[in-house]
């Protein structure tokens, strides 16, 4: 065998190694680079949570808002929900005016609670919307409960905000630098007691959303 011979024959055994050597890791680059992927595209497909199209209107009659939610239940939440277990959410509007000389008046705070129930024996979902905190299972001042086949049209219905009246015309006096901050969130406080400190800071319960927008007036 001659000496180039022998050399290539070496450089070929080397690079066989070293390639037999690399391809699993390369293998399992791939692979965490495919599932990479795979979770940004997951997120991308995800709703963040936000307040979109709000407004807020001063007529005769008083001060209106407006707005869209959007928000995908968390994970623990549904389960709960199809485990027959009730869900609530409060939806807080705070009316304040900004002053340079002191911290922001507050001019109001109106407040609806919301309460998803399922109802086994007509598979129904039940949603039910007040002006007061719901106590002992029920609700004091009910303004409205409606039944929906999906979870998912009881959820569209809390999401969608029209004409709520949060302060009476008098009690706002000038526009000038009134502004309302919209904050939603699912209330824990009201879930039993053991789901209470299990669900306590953990991502899987956590929803919360907020925007402030400034009065309109009146056209």
């Amino acid at each position: 065998m001659t000496t180039t011979a022998f050399f290539t024959l070496c450089w070929e055994n080397c690079a066989n190694a070293v390639a037999g050597a690399l391809w699993p890791a390369a293998r399992a680059a791939s692979l965490v680079l495919a599932l990479s992927l795979v979770f940004v595209l997951a997120r991308a497909d995800t709703v963040q949570p936000d307040i979109s199209s709000m407004q807020v209107t001063r007529t005769e009659e008083g001060v209106f808002l407006s707005a869209n939610l959007q928000f995908e239940l968390p994970a623990q939440v549904e389960d709960a929900l199809r485990q027959g277990i009730p869900m609530y959410f409060i939806a807080e509007a705070q009316v304040q005016r900004e002053r340079w000389y002191w911290s922001d008046q507050q001019l109001g705070v109106a407040t609806r609670y919301y309460r998803i129930t399922h109802q086994p024996l007509t598979r129904r979902w039940r949603l039910h919307i007040s002006n007061s905190a719901f106590t002992g299972g029920s609700g004091t001042g009910l303004a409205l409960g409606q039944s929906y086949e999906q979870l998912e049209d009881a959820i569209a219905a809390i999401q969608r905000i029209y004409r709520w009246k949060i302060l009476e015309s008098g009690q706002l006096g000038s526009t000038s630098g009134v502004s309302v901050q919209l904050r939603f969130r699912v209330d824990l406080s009201s879930l039993p007691r053991p789901l209470q400190i299990g669900a306590l800071g953990r991502s899987g319960w956590n929803l919360q959303l907020s925007r402030t927008q400034t009065l309109e007036a009146a056209p």
